[in-house]
């Protein structure tokens, strides 16, 4: 298995230093405390406050790096991440005998990563690509935005949804004929406990960042996400602080981070890896050795989906990257405009083998 070194998720400790005091300057003691000891405590805080600003400068770096505009021509990159449209004949012949179920990311993969989140219209082009394959497959979107919110963009009732990372899971409201019946009304939903906590520390958000000036803080139901690309650069350490000192005191909660976003999950074990398991199981594939699972998406977070399909020694990871990057995916595609003309592929590949009689 391929190691990641692209930023990971990281669990954030924010210890929080008292108020600032002039250098060398130590108030009287307190009861029996000593100025020796006192000493030492201010020392212990000093140390507590340089981590806090390592840590901030870290993500910070982290930030930076996090949607890079460069593009290496790594031929070494290509020959173990090829294209899956270069080898597309390689795919479809791993899945003869088997029921390939596609899965996809939204954001960067369906649609184009924009300035404003609100604005990442599908095309309709690409609306009837993934209505083709869903003719032929099991077909899902697992995304971090809300489940209302992504089907607001793509309007197919065919699909099973899995917003907030997975912790959002609802079945198709028109099924496929290949879609078994006790798949259909799917719901499931493991952070609900989380709903109160999650909308206080949205409007908490909300007002601690109105003042800066790009950011947009976006209520995914069962994850919240702040997004900071069109915030200036100089800003993001102002950003990043205001974001750890609400999470200080919620330790239930995790910050993460994507491409110009930063994400707020519950600390319950569950990603987009166990949510494309979870779909399997329901769909009744979950000990099934006839299946290829086809999972496509751009960010970090599909990292999960992409360790656990290498793990089953079972279908594929699509990365969709213009440039060079560790990953767990076994092939890549530069642009969601490739990740339509991969669907559209293997839609009518399925049309014309069910055409000629072949079982695929």
């Amino acid at each position: 298995m391929r190691t990641v070194v692209s930023p990971e998720e990281v669990l954030i400790q924010m210890p929080i230093p008292p108020p600032a005091m002039a250098a060398g300057s130590y108030p009287p003691p307190r009861g029996a405390v000593s100025i020796a000891n006192y000493k030492k405590l201010m020392c212990h805080v000093d140390q507590l406050s340089k981590a806090c600003r390592a840590s901030s400068s870290s993500w910070i770096e982290s930030m930076k790096e996090s949607s890079p505009t460069y593009l290496s021509a790594d031929s070494d990159w290509k020959r173990r991440y090829p294209s899956a449209l270069s080898k597309f004949d390689e795919i479809t012949a791993a899945s003869m005998g088997k029921k390939i179920v596609v899965f996809l990311d939204y954001d960067g993969t369906l649609s184009p990563i924009v300035e404003d989140p609100d604005s990442a219209f599908m095309t309709e082009s690409m609306r009837a690509a993934v209505k083709g394959v869903a003719k032929y497959f099991p077909t899902a979107i697992v995304t971090g935005r809300c489940i209302d919110k992504v089907f607001s963009f793509v309007q197919l009732e065919e699909l099973f949804y899995a917003g907030s990372h997975g912790m959002d899971i609802k079945g198709p409201t028109k099924c496929p004929k290949h879609i078994k019946t006790q798949a259909k009304s799917v719901l499931f939903q493991p952070a609900n406990e989380f709903l109160p906590m999650i909308n206080e520390v949205y409007n908490l958000l909300l007002e601690k960042t109105k003042l800066i000036p790009g950011c947009k803080v976006e209520n995914n139901r069962f994850c919240l996400s702040v997004h900071f690309r069109c915030v200036e650069e100089k800003r993001w350490s102002g950003l990043i602080e205001e974001v750890r000192s609400v999470l200080a005191n919620y330790p239930d909660l995790r910050l993460t981070q994507g491409r110009k976003v930063l994400e707020i999950r519950p600390t319950i074990e569950w990603n987009k890896g166990k949510a494309i398991e979870f779909l399997l199981e329901n769909l009744g594939f979950d000990n099934c050795e006839d299946i290829l699972p086809i999972y496509i998406g751009d960010d970090r977070t599909d990292e999960d989906a992409f360790k656990v399909l290498r793990d089953r020694q079972q279908g594929f990871g699509i990365l969709v990257s213009k440039f060079p990057k560790e990953t767990n995916a076994t092939y890549s595609l530069k642009e969601p405009s490739e990740v339509k003309d991969f669907l559209l592929r293997l839609a009518e590949w399925k049309r014309f083998s069910v055409k000629d009689g072949l079982k695929v």
